[in-house]
């Protein structure tokens, strides 16, 4: 059993999700039938997603706390090659404040409260108790990590872990990705016609935007299922134009997606169903 590994269990022990880093503190990359998300999102056994893939390849999605998949034959290469473990924070219920230099160290010890803090190599991670949406970049060298996130762990560091204080929070300005104009492939249809009225296609366009804004968590997995729905429902006769998609991709843009993953969701959905 390699050291990694010995120091993934004993994280997964205290309800800490975690999976290996490859060199370059990077995740493992896709398996052939994950690439380019053609499984359509995170693996089920670890994160509620659409993929059943048992595998190392699903970055922070793919941290767990189950030792038997830590210990798995699918997951053992990976181990092998490891140079670090990491970890899911806001799987957790952690939120890191990464600073990256000393002005960053410099500005958390005037400004925020004390807590657990971890030296890097660059800086420091201060880690506060309390989840919330992960962004990068929310001051100069300043990078919050929870949710939908890794963080490399660096050992316990020191100090009396405290409660995620509000003055983190402000630094995240809620406010919707900006929604760049996008051309997407829609069904030409040619299929009978099935709804009784305009109303019908409106209300499942109003009510897919409405799942896909009001996920708490899943998104991904969520638009993915979103998407495949509203295209089943209303991809082949014709009815869905370039405006329902834009809204549909507006709508998950909105709650944090990118451009390539909406399109990559909307691609795979129609192959799914052979459009």
């Amino acid at each position: 059993m390699t050291s990694t590994l010995n120091a993934a269990l004993a994280l997964a022990a205290r309800s800490v999700p975690v999976l290996p880093l490859r060199a370059g503190k990077l995740p493992f990359g896709n398996c052939l039938a994950c690439a380019g998300n053609a499984c359509g999102g995170r693996p089920t056994m670890k994160s509620a997603g659409a993929c059943s893939c048992p595998g190392i390849c699903h970055g922070w999605a793919a941290a767990t706390t189950d030792p038997d998949i830590l210990r798995s034959f699918l997951w053992a290469a990976a181990w092998r090659q490891a140079q670090a473990v990491a970890y899911h924070p806001g799987g957790a219920g952690l939120t890191v404040v990464d600073l990256d230099d000393t002005d960053a160290v410099t500005w958390a010890r005037q400004t925020l409260p004390p807590t657990r803090t971890v030296l890097t190599t660059r800086g420091e991670h201060w880690i506060y108790r309390g989840a919330m949406r992960s962004v990068n970049a929310v001051r100069d060298g300043v990078d919050i990590k929870s949710t939908m996130a890794y963080v490399r762990w660096l050992g316990p560091g020191t100090g009396t872990m405290t409660t995620l204080p509000d003055a983190i929070r402000t630094l995240v300005v809620t406010k919707p990705s900006p929604v760049r104009p996008v051309t997407v492939p829609v069904p030409t249809g040619g299929g009978e016609c099935r709804h009784r009225t305009p109303a019908y296609l409106e209300r499942g366009i109003a009510m897919a935007e409405q799942r896909i804004t009001e996920a708490a968590s899943g998104v991904h997995a969520t638009v993915y299922r979103t998407f495949l729905a509203v295209l089943s429902a209303h991809g082949r006769c014709g009815c869905l134009t370039d405006t329902h998609a834009a809204r549909l991709f507006a709508a998950a843009q909105s709650k944090g997606e990118s451009l390539r993953h909406c399109a990559d969701a909307w691609s795979n959905a129609r192959t799914a169903l052979g459009m």
